[in-house]
């Protein structure tokens, strides 16, 4: 039988460099279909534009290291007492007991106040005995013959100064200073990415964008992502954290009372954190029902911040709508009504673009205004209604702490991260590779992996002047 060479495989084809038909450069697997070759982009184009949401701690806060499990800071009481809720008892030859509703009084003999009843009726005098719970007045403007003045209703009372006797003995008892400790926990977020060295060996190059530019990668195109993704959840997690309460399952998957690490002897320690959120919706201020639209919500918002630290300067950061709402309310003060556009200095000329947005506004505060991504990204809070948040309300400035750990008093943000360290072990940001591929040899697997770790938590000073916005 006569040889003949096999129909399969058959020869390779090669490209020309010229547009000339020839038997080694025609494709016999031919659709219509697909008959033009692709011409692709050499640059990936970023359709979603800078995707990461990470910009509010950026700006508002700074990192500190912490060499801890918890961190505990104090801050200041107020300077004057007030109590609200007082029963009244019976009046008798112009003095008359009240009985606070908690806690202990902390008025002493001596001291003058001022009482105000749920009756509309109110009253001076000075405090003649003190108890643990109740404290004995003295009126100045009510004969011993006068009628109960607060009726069945309860009494709010202030402290405004003190009176005694010529010649008499000094005050009685002293005052401590009412400082509150808070503290706060480090949580580990942890991240990776991994190729193995098989498609590291192939030679593919687009130019892409990444957190550090413009370049040209193919293998680790993936890992950028994961860097910048694991850079966003360092501030998310500061913001959305909540610490697990007791008996939930969060606590038992995460502080169980064994390790496989640590062994038996791992602590049951506390799950969870104290983030922005968290914190602000429990110890600051909330607006609910929809965004402040007038001047009379803000005026009830600042009113609630004559009662706090009085911080002059307040940025809020906002989503879309939050802004357009405040961009509104402060077009409509303009004294042309509804069909004004004279803001600014300008001669209306028919090239110029009409800047319908405000940066800020003053009314007795300054408040800046400032559109947070995170707020507005639909892969993040954006468009979640239930639970949802419209914005936050930042003092601007910092703070003096008193900080348990350094033993003295430091000035701190009112927001700043706190992350583990040790003169051995900082673990702000830590990244490493392992694997046997990519010029790496640290075991056997035919892999390149990129790890990333940090530890850190978020404290907030002076919660009392921030506001929450939400839904």
């Amino acid at each position: 039988m006569a040889g003949q060479v096999a129909a399969s495989p058959t020869y390779a084809l090669t490209p020309t460099a010229t547009k000339v038909t020839t038997s080694t450069n025609y494709i016999s697997s031919f659709a219509f279909a697909n008959q033009y070759l692709p011409d692709l982009a050499e640059r990936e184009f970023a359709r979603y534009g800078n995707r990461s949401v990470a910009s509010l701690l950026r700006m508002t806060s700074a990192e500190f290291p912490t060499n801890s499990d918890l961190v505990e800071w104090s801050e200041q009481g107020r300077l004057h007492i007030k109590y609200e809720g007082l029963t009244p008892s019976a009046i008798s030859s112009g003095t008359q007991l009240f009985t606070v509703a908690s806690g202990t009084v902390a008025y002493r003999v001596n001291q003058t106040v001022f009482l105000s009843g749920t009756n509309g009726s109110y009253q001076r005098g000075v405090i003649t005995t003190v108890t643990s719970t109740t404290f004995t007045v003295a009126y100045y403007d009510l004969t011993t013959a006068a009628a109960d003045p607060f009726g069945s209703g309860t009494v709010t009372s202030i402290c405004y100064g003190s009176e005694f006797q010529k010649g008499s003995a000094g005050m009685a008892g002293t005052l401590e200073a009412q400082n509150t400790f808070y503290t706060n926990k480090p949580i580990v977020l942890k991240d990776n990415y991994s190729v193995t060295g098989s498609d590291m060996a192939q030679i593919g190059w687009v130019e892409v964008e990444t957190d550090q530019g413009l370049g040209y990668l193919w293998y680790m195109k993936s890992q950028s992502e994961t860097r910048q993704r694991f850079d966003d959840y360092l501030e998310t997690s500061m913001v959305e954290a909540v610490p697990a309460i007791a008996s939930s399952a969060a606590l038992a998957y995460l502080s169980p009372s064994t390790n496989s690490v640590l062994g038996s002897t791992a602590a049951t320690t506390a799950a969870g954190s104290k983030g922005l959120l968290y914190e602000v919706q429990n110890r600051g201020n909330v607006w609910s029902g929809g965004n402040p639209t007038a001047l009379s919500d803000w005026d009830s918002i600042i009113q609630r911040l004559d009662k706090q630290g009085n911080i002059q300067e307040n940025v809020i950061f906002q989503n879309r709508q939050f802004g357009f709402d405040t961009d509104d309310m402060l077009a409509a003060q303009n004294s042309t009504g509804a069909g004004g556009t004279s803001w600014g200095l300008f001669d209306n000329d028919e090239t110029m673009a009409l800047n319908l947005g405000f940066t800020g506004f003053k009314r007795s505060y300054d408040f800046y205004k400032s559109d947070w991504k995170y707020l507005n990204d639909p892969t993040m809070r954006g468009g979640i209604v239930n639970g949802g948040i419209n914005g936050v309300l930042i003092p601007a400035g910092s703070k003096n702490v008193y900080d348990q750990v350094m033993g003295e008093t430091v000035t701190r943000p009112y927001l700043h991260v706190r992350y583990r360290a040790s003169q051995t072990e900082d673990r702000r940001y830590k990244s490493w590779v392992t694997g046997s591929a990519g010029g790496v040899a640290t075991n056997d697997t035919d892999e390149m992996k990129v790890s990333y770790l940090s530890e850190r938590c978020l404290c907030v000073l002076g919660a009392n002047n921030f506001f929450v916005f939400q839904n």
